[in-house]
């Protein structure tokens, strides 16, 4: 099972948001006391589906650090007929336990969103 899952939800729509592509990314840090970006590897890389869920994004374990997960949310909304706000969300947070299991849900609309640390 991968370390990280997405679950992405249509508010306006009312319904699961597929076919949204989603990429995850390490954030390599310059310094811990200035959180400024060196640099980014790219982990993996998925689109939800029908249910707005990539349940397989990256391995199975993830190192200590910041990681980013970028939801082109512009493809989205092509291929639903909206005209939304946001052409991406970016998620960064920090994994501070290797062991545990990340899930990170989107509540999306045309012209808000939100994100929690989900379960």
């Amino acid at each position: 099972m991968s370390a990280i899952t997405t679950h992405v939800l249509d508010a306006a729509l009312g319904r699961p948001a597929a076919g949204v592509p989603v990429q995850l990314e390490q954030l390599v840090l310059r310094g811990a006391d200035t959180g400024a970006v060196e640099g980014v590897a790219s982990t993996a890389t998925g689109v939800t589906n029908s249910d707005g869920r990539v349940g397989s994004l990256g391995p199975d374990h993830l190192e200590r650090g910041d990681y980013r997960l970028t939801f082109d949310t512009a493809a989205y909304f092509r291929q639903t007929g909206q005209t939304g706000f946001y052409p991406t969300i970016t998620v960064t947070f920090t994994v501070t336990d290797p062991a545990r299991h990340h899930h990170v849900p989107v509540l999306l609309s045309p012209y808000a969103y939100s994100t929690y640390q989900g379960s």
